[in-house]
């Protein structure tokens, strides 16, 4: 059994400040297996995806338990040698790609720096394959991408380059933080699909961490559910998701914003999913006649835009 195990965590409790972060976390990952990891802002998952790869960098962290990788301790191992795992052996794609892709650096070399520090390989040989990933996370035009600066790319384009980043090495595990959180729904389905591809093809196995219910439940094998730093519920996905046993999976199942009513507040976790009365026809359209009867505060008419002679906005037009 331990065979099909990769990565093994054992009573993680991570506190910073003397303030308790993570708490007596306990899982394992299977070969091949894609985890999620789902809960409110706050509740841990960020924390649990840095601690995985030694990336909390503060003096004031104070961290027991113990990790394992294909069976061999690594939570102990001194930075120098964990560079040579992190980026090669386990990657993450982080949330925010304008804040984690470095603003001066042309994008094909950012991947090609994280290929030619991990592997013994031409420069030649790597820049091909900095153009094979680019055409891989599937951009159209890889030899211009690659002279890109990422301020260039849409956020889509950019959370690829991320992407083929992270999977540049040929990591065993891809730790998946959020990674369509700024991105709209549209893009959000490809970028989970690359994903999904990507890990078949390459036979990873992933982490994938966020507060949307339904993106986890289309990807995932397991699913952990946390709450302030603990482990709530733990299990197949769908069982989880469709038949959860905690109160608190049930709760944040339910606390979704209801598409057919417009109550006068939202039901939340913290109001015990309290049942607010909803706005009759009548309220709502009192409501949007004292709205749409005031004058705009701002117009925009027939607003167009162009960069480097392509067209990027086409008479745009609305009021605020």
């Amino acid at each position: 059994m331990k065979e099909s195990q990769i990565l093994n965590v054992k009573k993680l409790n991570i506190s910073i400040s003397n303030n308790s972060i993570l708490k007596n976390i306990s899982f394992k990952l299977k070969k091949n297996e894609i985890l999620g990891i789902v809960g409110e802002s706050g509740s841990g998952k960020s924390i649990t995806a840095l601690s995985l790869i030694n990336l909390l960098n503060t003096k004031k962290i104070q961290k027991t338990g113990e990790i394992y990788f294909e069976n061999k301790r690594i939570d102990n191992l001194e930075n120098n040698h964990f560079e040579k795992i992190r980026g090669s052996e386990i990657s993450i794609i982080f949330q925010e790609p304008m804040s984690s892709l470095n603003p001066s650096m042309h994008c094909g070399h950012q991947i090609l720096e994280i290929i030619l520090k991990h592997n013994s390989i031409s420069t030649k040989k790597a820049k091909k394959r900095v153009l094979d990933l680019i055409k891989m996370v599937k951009i159209s035009d890889p030899i211009n991408t690659y002279k890109k600066y990422p301020h260039e790319l849409s956020g889509g384009q950019q959370q690829r380059i991320m992407i083929a980043i992270a999977i540049s090495c040929d990591p065993k595990i891809l730790i998946a933080d959020e990674p369509t959180t700024s991105l709209d729904p549209i893009v959000k389905q490809e970028i989970l699909l690359l994903i999904k591809q990507i890990q078949r093809k390459k036979t990873m196995s992933v982490i994938f961490i966020s507060h949307d219910l339904n993106l986890v439940s289309q990807l995932t094998d397991r699913t952990i559910v946390l709450k302030e730093g603990m482990i709530i519920e733990l299990g197949n996905s769908k069982k989880v998701l469709k038949s959860p046993k905690h109160t608190y999976t049930k709760m944040l199942l339910k606390s979704k914003p209801p598409r057919k009513t417009r109550p006068i507040r939202l039901p939340t976790i913290e109001n015990n999913l309290k049942k607010f009365k909803s706005l009759s026809k009548k309220e709502k359209e009192s409501k949007c006649k004292k709205i749409y009867g005031q004058s705009p505060i701002l117009r925009v008419k027939n607003l167009s835009f162009s960069f480097q002679k392509i067209e990027i906005l086409k008479n745009i037009s609305f009021n605020l």
